[in-house]
């Protein structure tokens, strides 16, 4: 839908500007083996590894029954699993599955099947498989703010090698500290640990959360996002430069961030109902005796701009704002500014709005105004074009110099909408992925900004101001053409029934400001005639 709306806003600007100018009036999932292979050419020496004297080494137990742990936080209750040492479910307590009264807490990375759980380890090189089922040292874990708390788990092999995961976590972050210690009496060579990130391929359909819905990987100083569906024709592999991958939807993203190198290697691919994403480390080679340690930092939560950027790594380009970034994200700032002044983004909104419309006046009022000029002009043109409707060239030469002659730029009712265009797409972007506008109330019936009008009020009313800035413009279009544009407002107004109202309230809000605007051009152009 989003690129839909994007190509009918161009088009829509095109032909109301530019027409008369124009067009004058008459695989299956990658084998495992395969990547350990990839990665150990991209390294042959060991990137992480120590030669510290690893811990006492605990003998293996013996059927050893799964169970959960629940870890809480101010802004999370995470379950973990001794199977696989894993992650089971999270839930934000901050966010909420709808802006219905009493709705649940969000609830993210949900699974039963152990072998589905997420962040679980896989160790090939001392036969630790992905449900295994480790030793924990505590059953429950409650971190306050400002408080640091770790959480242990142990699995070791009847050869005695052992992998230790020491989850650390902070009482009011969205970050997770993750050590994975290798430790060996006999000693290894080039060993690797792979982290497993599960996410289902299928989602509700129809829910604007999952608009976006795919993994993404920062990679070689760039962002590949593969589309679910893509990896059904085969696995993607990277083995350059990353520093965090994950998978995210339009509001949440969980994901690995690198630390010092700590990804090697990624796979990604699409089967049985999941996208299976495989964060696979450096070779590791570990002394007799000694302890290989991969240290990463796990993020699950919000995709709100200032939370990612605080992670590092430059998480905040899992948020996609399009080509004009560089303008959506001072805008997105300037929504949560003006929001902490007035505790509504529906106000932030309308304020932001008025802004951009006060700062574009001068290029609004340049551009009426040579509409207006070439309107005047247009019984002239009509003429030239008669007389000379048999050679082009000489028609061409005449209309130009009729331009020249009333100084009359036919660009100049164009070029100043054409400025103003990446800022509508910037805000566009920053509206459409604003994870502050998830379940906002502006007033009324409006409960929730990133939702469609339950009533279609709003897109309504945005069609009948659209119509009536329409019949106030100057245009040079003949009648045909310009009751075929007149068809414009009706087709916005189908196409944004289903837009977040917060999309919806800027576009009115714009249309109302522009007839205002032109009424108050046409009274300064009229005393000016006047005079």
């Amino acid at each position: 839908m989003e690129k839909r709306a994007l190509i009918a806003v161009v088009l829509s600007i095109a032909v109301l500007y530019g027409y008369s100018l124009i067009f004058p009036t008459p695989k299956p999932t990658a084998p495992v083996k395969a990547v350990q292979k990839q990665v150990s050419s991209v390294s042959t020496a060991p990137v992480i590894a120590s030669s510290v004297k690893a811990p006492d080494l605990l003998a293996p137990v013996a059927n050893l029954a799964a169970k959960d742990v629940t870890v809480e936080t101010d802004t999370y209750t995470a379950v973990f699993s001794t199977a696989g040492g894993a992650l089971r479910k999270i839930v934000l307590k901050q966010y909420k599955e709808s802006a219905v009264a009493g709705s649940k807490q969000e609830t993210l990375l949900t699974e039963n099947s152990p072998v589905n759980y997420n962040f679980a380890t896989v160790a090939p090189a001392i036969g630790l498989p992905i449900a295994a089922v480790f030793s924990v040292d505590a059953d429950t874990l409650k971190v306050a703010k400002g408080e640091r708390k770790s959480l242990t788990f142990v699995w070791t092999s009847p050869q005695g090698n052992q992998l230790r995961k020491v989850f650390t976590f902070a009482g009011d972050g969205y970050a997770i500290d993750l050590e994975q210690q290798l430790s060996s009496r006999s000693g290894l060579s080039n060993a690797v640990v792979q982290l497993q990130l599960k996410n289902r391929a299928d989602t509700t359909a129809g829910d604007s959360r999952f608009e976006v819905h795919g993994p993404v990987t920062l990679t070689d100083d760039a962002v590949d996002a593969p589309k679910v569906k893509d990896l059904l024709k085969g696995a993607k592999q990277y083995s350059k430069n990353i520093l965090w991958t994950g998978f995210g939807d339009k509001y949440f993203f969980s994901g690995v961030l690198a630390k010092e190198g700590s990804i090697a290697a990624v796979a990604i691919a699409n089967a049985n109902g999941y996208v299976d994403t495989t964060i696979i480390s450096p070779p590791l080679n570990v002394a007799p005796g000694g302890t290989a340690v991969v240290a990463d930092k796990i993020f699950i939560g919000p995709k709100s701009l200032d939370v990612l950027k605080a992670q590092g790594s430059r998480l905040e380009a899992v948020i996609d704002l399009g080509w004009f970034s560089m303008l959506a994200k001072p805008l997105l700032h300037a929504l949560k500014f003006f929001h902490g002044y007035t505790h509504n983004y529906g106000v932030a909104i309308i304020i932001i709005t008025v802004i951009l419309k006060l700062i574009f006046f001068p290029l609004t009022h340049k551009s009426y105004k040579s509409m207006k000029e070439m309107q005047k002009l247009q019984p002239k043109m009509t003429e030239l074009r008669e007389k000379f409707k048999n050679d082009r060239d000489a028609m061409n030469k005449a209309i130009m110099e009729l331009y020249q002659t009333h100084k009359v730029n036919p660009m100049g009712g164009c070029l100043p909408m054409v400025v103003q265009i990446p800022v509508f797409f910037a805000l566009y972007k920053a509206l459409m992925f604003s994870i502050e506008l998830r379940h906002a109330p502006f007033m009324l019936w409006i409960t929730d900004l990133a939702g469609k009008d339950p009533y279609y009020v709003t897109p309504i009313i945005m069609g009948a101001t659209m119509f009536i800035q329409q019949k106030m413009t100057p245009t040079n279009m003949d009648p045909v053409q310009a009751k075929m544009m007149l068809a414009l407002p009706v087709v916005f107004t189908f196409m944004f029934l289903n837009f977040p109202s917060g999309l919806v309230l800027y576009w009115l809000v714009n249309n109302i400001l522009t007839i205002a605007q032109q009424m108050y051009i046409n009274k300064s152009l009229r005393e000016a005639e006047a005079k």
